[in-house]
């Protein structure tokens, strides 16, 4: 970890599929601004993930990617479209996947969180935070030291597994308790131990036994389908959501359209030595290169990679950073003709990030506390 005030913040970006150029485009003119209003170095690094070096190169993550994510403090990604991609023996490696596995991301924190003056879709105002487990469970390329989790015994017959240990475990409960700690001291444990009684109930089992560090927070358990329709009931009732990894991407995704949009939606993997910020929804390839993607979900997630980077490095200014551009974006989707046109609004990608720009231009010192 660096604690050199002057060292500059290391950034590998990574341009992936579909509508990321463009919503990293927008991400990289946040980040600038910002690094204009506090004096902020960042050492940029770019690299392209996907199709792009799938076509030149035969593989969707290039060699050098992995070091090269090591090597920097954080690492922002794009959107990518995995879903196109051939088999992995043919190089469609699924970076995403690739980078949480092999950087042991273990945690992606999703808030889920509804503004003002952009209500949320249920009528009750959100703030609440999913704790998701990131690097095994149903996800067939993070379950297996080789091969995947999914195999066809008979052309008629698919099985996919599901892995749950005690280490993964116990660390995304002890995560998402220091979370709850930081916010309104309740935890809710979401899963579905009643029917899978093994893998569920050892996780279950793990986030009681990690409880008894944390009598200070209340904690309740819910069954992941009454969990799903509590969040369209009142989402408010919630504060801190810790959980597997596919009911996580689940729920995250049905909380923060409740709170809003999906759009806005901030996104963080994180690990004990390495984060990456990455937009919470997919690479949208009907929309690339029409100037119409909402870019907030990146540009906001990027604000939570410089918070966790801030902690790291104890830079009050990376802690700055992050409230700057979260409180840009908030000012601009105030707003209704400054929003994208998922929010209703008239305004593209481009213009949409200048008015961001704007707002961490023009915002006083003692907004900035």
């Amino acid at each position: 970890m660096r604690t050199d005030d002057h060292a500059p913040v290391s950034l590998l970006v990574l341009d992936g599929d579909g509508i990321s150029p463009e919503i990293i485009r927008a991400t990289l003119d946040v980040l600038d601004a910002v690094q204009r209003r506090l004096d902020l170095p960042f050492d940029l690094t770019r690299a392209e993930v996907g199709l792009k070096p799938l076509a030149t190169f035969g593989t969707t993550v290039p060699d050098k990617l992995l070091d090269q994510a090591r090597a920097a403090d954080g690492v922002i990604l794009g959107p990518v479209s995995h879903n196109d991609y051939p088999p992995e023996s043919e190089g469609g490696i699924n970076p995403s996947g690739f980078l949480r596995k092999h950087l042991d991301l273990f945690a992606n924190i999703r808030p889920a969180l509804s503004h003002p003056d952009f209500p949320a879709r249920c009528g009750v105002p959100v703030d609440l935070v999913i704790v998701r487990e990131n690097t095994e469970g149903f996800y067939a390329d993070r379950t297996m030291f080789a091969g995947t989790g999914e195999f066809m015994p008979t052309q008629d017959v698919a099985i996919a597994m599901r892995k749950v240990t005690r280490e993964g475990s116990t660390r995304i409960a002890e995560a998402a308790f220091r979370i709850a700690r930081q916010r309104g001291g309740k935890l809710t444990v979401v899963h579905k131990a009643n029917v899978l009684r093994i893998s569920d109930g050892l996780f279950l089992a793990c986030t009681r036994e990690v409880a008894k560090a944390y009598p200070d927070i209340a904690v309740e358990e819910i069954l992941v389908d009454a969990m799903a329709a509590l969040l369209v009931r009142d989402a408010s009732a919630f504060d801190t959501i810790v959980t597997t990894n596919m009911f996580g991407d689940i729920l995250s995704d049905q909380a923060t359209e409740i709170a809003g949009s999906i759009g806005l939606a901030a996104s963080l993997n994180a690990g004990a030595d390495h984060a990456m910020a990455q937009a919470q929804h997919g690479s949208a390839p009907t929309l690339a290169g029409q100037d119409r993607a909402n870019p907030a979900s990146l540009i906001n997630s990027t604000a939570m990679l410089l918070r966790w980077l801030g902690g790291r490095r104890a830079d009050p200014r990376l802690h700055t950073a992050a409230r700057m551009i979260e409180q840009a974006v908030a000012t601009v989707i105030a707003v209704p003709q400054w929003r994208t046109g998922d929010m209703g609004g008239p305004l593209g990608t481009s213009a949409f990030a200048a008015k961001i720009v704007a707002a961490i231009e023009t915002t006083q010192a003692g907004e900035m506390e």
